[in-house]
């Protein structure tokens, strides 16, 4: 009878096939390498099909194992999410929590609502690391933090997102690089042209979206792990790259950098970046993090530039 599986049973299964043998998944689950035999071979008489090939060396998911795998990942996801939510509703204050801040995110916002924040909750630790490209993404997964702000489009099932504002970004170079003369002309500036000249780019610091270049135009690049470094080596004179406005619009004002207008970004070279707050769906936040969501909105929304 289907009412007689458990979700024991079903957490085995999925550990199973993501571990490719018994063995591995008692490892996994702390358990003797018998007691998963057990409840695999109790899941299958109760469903009544065979979900493992084992004539081989290693267990290999059957055509129903394939079918049934997706049902019983999303039942757990179900369960885990219903958990937390009760969880939440039963826990006072926290004690602290985690947030991973991607660098593209202006941190006037962030800091605007985290002063809100302790206004309101002074005894709550909060820590904030920076976590460029999909290392925010990937922080979250690993439990390394509550909430995420990533500009990276990584859809999980275990993680909700929601667009909190929309950057802009402009290429930009020193006012004495040779690409700054280009720039005068008012024309548009080609990709050829880009890739004749050094591109200073972040580097991804996640094996989630690792060797994966986002807006990397030129073949020759100096690759830097923050926004701090990028803008000092742009402004040095030693290449060209995109940059949020919000770092960049003094030096732009004041002459000491200049837009490039690479068709590539859009009109004078200015994109629009995205940016997701990101939790995972089995942690329910606590009331300070929850408190510290609806202000980071509300900032965004005063500051104009909503998703």
């Amino acid at each position: 009878m289907l009412d007689a599986l458990t979700l024991d049973q079903m957490r085995t299964f999925v550990a199973v096939a993501e571990t490719g043998s018994f063995r591995a998944a008692a490892a996994r689950l702390s358990r003797v390498q018998s007691a998963v035999s057990h409840a695999i071979a109790k899941l299958e008489a109760e469903l009544g099909v065979s979900l493992f090939d084992r004539s081989a060396h290693r267990p290999a998911l059957t055509p129903e194992g394939r079918s049934l795998l997706a049902d019983v990942r999303a039942v757990l996801l179900k369960v885990d999410t219903m958990r937390a939510r009760a969880r939440g509703l039963g826990e006072g204050l926290e004690l602290g929590f985690t947030i991973a801040l991607d660098p593209q995110f202006p941190i006037g916002l962030a800091t605007a609502a985290l002063k809100e924040l302790h206004e309101a909750y002074p005894s709550v630790a909060v820590r904030i690391f920076t976590a460029s490209l999909g290392e925010a993404v990937h922080a979250l997964r690993q439990r390394r933090c509550a909430l995420a702000i990533s500009s990276v489009d990584i859809p999980d099932p275990q993680i909700e997102r929601q667009a909190l504002a929309l950057v802009p970004r402009a290429a930009v170079v020193a006012a004495g690089h040779p690409l700054a003369r280009r720039a005068a002309s008012r024309e548009p500036v080609t990709a050829a042209e880009l890739a004749d000249q050094l591109q200073i780019v972040a580097e991804d610091p996640s094996p989630l979206t690792e060797g994966r270049d986002y807006d990397v135009l030129s073949p020759g690049t100096w690759r830097v792990s923050d926004n701090p470094t990028k803008h000092a080596l742009i402004l040095a004179g030693l290449g060209w790259g995109s940059l949020p406005l919000w770092i960049v619009e003094r030096d732009l004002a004041e002459g000491r950098l200049v837009r490039v207008p690479a068709a590539e970004f859009g009109p004078e070279g200015e994109s629009l970046a995205r940016v997701w707050l990101m939790r995972r769906t089995d942690e329910q936040p606590g009331p300070a993090a929850r408190a510290f969501r609806e202000t980071l909105f509300r900032q965004a929304g005063a500051w104009g530039a909503t998703a």
